[in-house]
C-alpha cells in the first residue's frame, strides 16, 4: 500500500497511489476545502495562527513558558487540548471532512511535551478530576478529544504518532495512551523524516519499536522532498518490511518517481520462460 500527502489538489488523481492524504488544516493554521477522493488530513493541536491571535490559548509549563515556535525545540506553536472553544471547532472541522470523504486522519494530537500543560484550565480540570496521577488525567483528555472525533468519522480513522516508540514516551510526553487510542483509531501512521535517508539502520529500528509496541495496524510517512529517487527506495524498502503501507510526504512527483524504480525493478528482477 503506497499514499501521498499533499497540499495541491491536482495530485489526488494521481493513478501511483493507492491512498491519498490532502491537508484540509495545516500546523500554520492554513485552512482548505476537503476533496472527496482524498483522505482529509487535520493539524489539531498544531496552530501557529491562533497561538500568535489568542496566546491564553497557548499550554504553559509550570514555570510558564508557552509552547510556541519561538522556543528552540518546537517546530510550531501548539494550543492547549483543553481550550473547550477551538476543539470545539475542531471536532466541527473533522466532521465536515467526514461529510465530505468518509476517512479524516488526525495529525498533531496531544500535549506538547512532558511538561505541559499547566494552565489554569488544566489545572482546575485535573484538581476538580477523579486522577490522582497527572499523567493519567493528561491521558484521558486526549483519549476522549479521540474517541470524540472517531465518533464523527464513519470511514477510517487514522491518527499520527510522534515518531518515538521507547516505552512510554509517547503517554509521558504527548499523553497518548497507544492501547486506549486503538480502540477509536483504525489505522496509526508513524512520520520518520529524514532529508537524505543516506542511512536507514535507523529507520528499521524505529519501524520494529513500533511493531514491537502497537497491537493495531500503522503505516510509515517517509519525507519525500529533494531526496534522491534511490534513497526513497531503499527507505521505502526497509519500512515496509514492517508496516501496512508507506506513505511520501510533499513531493509527489518524486514519490511516483520512487514507485515507477520499484516497479521497474521487480520486472527486471522476474522471468518469464525458458531464457
Amino acid at each position: 500500500m503506497y499514499g501521498v500527502v499533499t497540499r495541491n489538489a491536482e495530485e489526488v488523481e494521481w493513478p501511483e497511489f493507492d491512498r491519498t492524504f490532502y491537508e484540509v488544516k495545516d500546523v500554520t493554521g492554513r485552512h482548505t476545502d476537503p476533496l472527496e477522493d482524498a483522505v482529509s488530513m487535520v493539524s489539531c493541536f498544531g496552530d501557529n495562527a491562533t497561538a500568535g491571535t489568542e496566546p491564553d490559548l497557548v499550554p504553559v509549563d509550570d514555570e510558564g513558558n508557552e509552547a510556541t515556535r519561538e522556543r528552540p525545540y518546537f517546530d510550531w506553536s501548539y494550543i492547549c487540548p483543553l481550550a473547550e472553544d477551538y476543539r470545539n471547532g475542531l471536532l466541527t472541522v473533522i466532521e465536515t471532512c467526514a461529510e465530505v470523504n468518509g476517512d479524516v486522519r488526525l495529525d498533531d494530537v496531544g500535549f506538547p511535551r512532558a511538561e505541559y500543560c499547566h494552565c489554569d484550565r488544566c489545572e482546575s480540570a485535573f484538581t476538580e478530576s477523579d486522577f490522582e496521577d497527572w499523567y493519567d488525567w493528561r491521558a484521558s483528555v486526549i483519549t476522549e478529544f479521540v474517541a470524540e472525533a472517531a465518533d464523527r468519522i464513519p470511514g477510517t480513522t487514522y491518527l499520527t504518532l510522534y515518531p518515538d516508540p521507547y516505552p512510554g514516551h509517547l503517554y509521558e510526553r504527548a499523553g497518548l495512551d497507544v492501547e486506549a487510542l486503538a480502540e477509536h483509531v483504525d489505522e496509526f501512521v508513524v512520520p520518520l523524516y529524514d532529508t537524505s535517508y543516506g542511512t536507514t539502520y535507523w529507520l528499521e529500528t524505529i519501524a520494529s519499536g513500533f511493531e514491537d509496541l502497537l497491537d493495531a495496524p500503522f503505516s510509515v510517512e517517509l519525507y519525500a522532498v529533494d531526496v534522491e529517487v534511490e534513497n526513497l527506495v531503499h527507505a521505502t524498502e526497509v519500512v515496509e518490511e514492517y508496516a501496512e503501507g508507506v506513505f511520501f510526504g510533499y513531493e509527489a512527483s518524486n514519490a511516483r518517481a520512487t514507485l515507477r524504480r520499484m516497479d521497474a525493478e521487480e520486472r527486471e528482477g522476474k522471468s518469464f520462460g525458458p531464457e
